[in-house]
């Protein structure tokens, strides 16, 4: 009997062990965001992209475009890698309400190392909060990261902590990717892991 009541509480643990692992690891999945052949994302604007070796290349002529997600994404990790040339004008947008991409209703953490003002530059959150630190990206492959909390964001170039906003009303929505201006953009293994 005794063995019978240590086998069952066993077992139970067990179940309970494996359901708390399985919500977690659920949570915690990573996902791959603009895939090639993927109806997950659509493009907005006169900017022109394509996939080139598993890099999504944004090529922009006096132009301005996006590739934004159909869903909208609260409280998450983006990763990326970008390279930009010298002369595009580009950003990730993140917890944009609506599918319209704008600095305003969205946070904008630009790519622009020249831009003319450089509280906007590269490492920005635009409108919003000027770089920390200067992280100089052009021509080469660089990281992204946004991690987004309930209102909360901070975003990382080359795991340098560039900008920060806490207790923002902007929490969730879709994420995009510019080209604007003149000039390519590369972006290449973009993944959200939901927090």
């Amino acid at each position: 009997m005794k063995k019978s009541i240590v086998f069952v509480g066993a077992l139970l643990m067990g179940v309970c062990l494996l359901f708390n692992v399985g919500c977690k690891s659920e949570k915690n999945q990573e996902t791959s965001l603009f895939e090639e052949n993927s109806d997950t994302w659509f493009t907005d604007g006169d900017s022109k992209w394509e996939f080139v070796n598993n890099e999504l290349i944004g090529k922009a002529d006096s132009t301005s475009g996006f590739v934004i997600t159909h869903d909208k994404y609260r409280n998450f990790e983006l990763s990326l890698e970008f390279q930009p040339d010298s002369t595009i004008n580009s950003g990730v947008f993140v917890q944009c309400a609506k599918p319209e991409m704008s600095a305003t209703d969205c946070h904008e953490l630009n790519i622009w190392d020249l831009h003319p003002n450089q509280d906007f530059r590269t490492g920005s959150i635009v409108t919003k909060v000027k770089p920390y630190e200067i992280v100089e990206t052009l021509n080469v492959w660089n990281t992204y990261k946004a991690i987004t909390e309930d209102g909360n964001i901070k975003v990382y170039v080359n795991n340098v902590l560039t900008s920060s906003i806490e207790k923002d009303t902007l929490v969730e929505g879709h994420i995009g990717l510019q080209a604007m201006g003149t000039g390519t953009i590369k972006f290449r293994k973009i993944s959200l892991k939901k927090m």
